[in-house]
């Protein structure tokens, strides 16, 4: 069977992180993208720029040169830029013959070359030369080693028969570091687009969601007995959810109501035979009439305890439905007080906080009406009754007394139905039962240990409520 038919939920991350890291992961992306096309467009118009001025330089060079009779050449005019005389500027042209091998000496060179030459990639030659006239751009080295961004063009300059190419080049480093900076600019604004969308995008998933914990708050409201039904207004998105929650609470009720009808009903048409029987067998002093009165009461035990399994089991499934422990224990408590008071056993009873127990009052009377019962009555002198809210919401209670206690395997056998571990006791053994089986409609715990004491411990938890007017997150 596949997970997608099972009843089990299964939390799975949060729906608030998954919106907030898909929209901010989606706008990383695009910022990303962002900075990175900007940044090639930003190197892109700066390598044009710096080709630009070096076609320019190229075409004043093929103006400016002159064929000399012994077959060189010489610039009539020198170019404005003062960093071509200076060695070493950053700044060079060079003109050489077309078909002359690699490392070959220059017709004639800028100053700032000094004794160097520019050599010139195979591929950027050719295609000045195959480009008839026109700059060809590309990189090379420079007489220090530097990057160098060079315009190449193929001429045939007047009195001279072979073809020459012109050359004008600049150190690329500049325009690089202004490429990085560039870059880096870009980067740190767009990371703080980031951060500010991270923001935005949370703030809006937020105000998105606000409807969807607006609601949980209201079923937790109704829940835990404040509400009747769930209110308030909601985007017309979540009115149909609403509306379905509202008929299940409806629902829910109406089904408890019929299932203590129908417990009522049964406890009616149980009794009225089985009173009729006991009062026929009780003037009766036969070995018959003996035997139908304890049938009878068997009966009328086994008739109670499983009717309160079943308004236990319906009223634990109920929702809103809520009961203060304080009340309970202090009612509970002067009852008892009274009956017990005369084989001397001093009972006390704590309640710290304000505990809230999510179930019905009758049920919690049960609860703690048997454990304070039964440790009055096997006590020797003294019982002492603690309640409190537990760290998750919780309600703990616990009940001790100075009797004679179980030992380990008693603790085990003493929550069986009917079981009475002294048959001289008052009672039909299924106090500590109805306490387990109540415990278990609501999903508690019960947990039987040795008193401080002397005597028995009996430790309870029970599904808490928050106190009218808290929210419980």
């Amino acid at each position: 069977m596949s997970a997608d038919n099972t009843e089990t939920l299964i939390e799975r991350g949060s729906l608030l992180r998954r919106l907030s890291l898909l929209a901010l992961g989606w706008g990383v992306i695009l910022l990303a993208v962002g900075a990175v096309s900007l940044t090639a467009v930003f190197r892109q118009t700066v390598l044009t720029d710096l080709d630009n001025r070096q076609s320019s330089i190229a075409e004043f060079l093929l103006i400016q040169l002159e064929a000399t009779p012994d077959g060189g050449v010489v610039l009539t005019r020198d170019l404005l830029d003062p960093r071509f005389g200076q060695v070493f500027s950053g700044r060079y042209w060079q003109v050489v013959l077309a078909d002359a091998p690699a490392g070959a000496e220059p017709l004639e060179r800028s100053r700032s070359l000094w004794d160097e030459t520019i050599e010139i990639p195979e591929r950027v030659k050719l295609a000045a030369l195959a480009a008839s006239g026109q700059p060809v751009a590309g990189d090379a080295s420079g007489p220090d080693g530097e990057p160098l961004r060079i315009a190449a063009r193929a001429v045939l300059l007047p009195g001279l028969e072979e073809v020459v190419i012109i050359v004008a080049a600049e150190d690329r480093r500049p325009s690089d570091r202004r490429v990085w900076t560039f870059g880096l600019a870009a980067a740190g604004l767009l990371a703080g687009f980031a951060v500010l969308l991270a923001v935005g995008v949370v703030v809006q998933v937020r105000v998105g969601l606000s409807p969807v914990l607006k609601l949980r708050r209201a079923v937790a409201r109704v829940r835990d007995g404040e509400r009747q039904k769930i209110s308030g207004s909601y985007p017309s998105e979540m009115m149909p959810l609403a509306t379905e929650l509202n008929a299940l609470i409806d629902h829910s009720r109406e089904v408890v109501e019929r299932a203590r009808t129908h417990v009522g009903n049964l406890a009616h048409a149980l009794k009225t035979p089985i009173t009729v029987l006991s009062n026929e067998a009780r003037g009766d002093e036969t070995r018959l009439g003996d035997l139908v009165r304890k049938q009878t009461e068997a009966m009328t035990g086994q008739v109670e305890h499983h009717l309160r399994r079943a308004r236990a089991a319906a009223n634990a499934r109920a929702i809103g439905a809520r009961t203060p422990v304080q009340d309970v224990m202090d009612d509970l408590g002067r009852t008892l007080r009274r009956i017990y008071s005369r084989r001397d056993v001093t009972l006390d009873w704590t309640v710290e906080g304000y505990p809230v127990f999510r179930g019905e009052r009758q049920d919690l009377d049960d609860l703690v009406g048997n454990l304070m019962d039964n440790a009055c009555k096997w006590a020797a002198s003294r019982v002492e009754v603690h309640a409190g809210t537990g760290p998750d919401g919780c309600v703990v209670l616990s009940v001790e007394d100075d009797g004679p206690g179980l030992e380990p395997d008693e603790r085990e056998r003493v929550l069986g139905r009917g079981v009475r571990l002294d048959e001289q006791a008052p009672g039909t053994g299924f106090g500590l039962s109805i306490v387990s089986d109540l415990v278990k409609a609501y999903g508690g715990e019960l947990a039987l240990d040795t008193s401080p004491l002397g005597g028995l411990a009996v430790r309870l938890v029970l599904p808490g409520a928050p106190r009218t007017g808290e929210t419980r997150h």
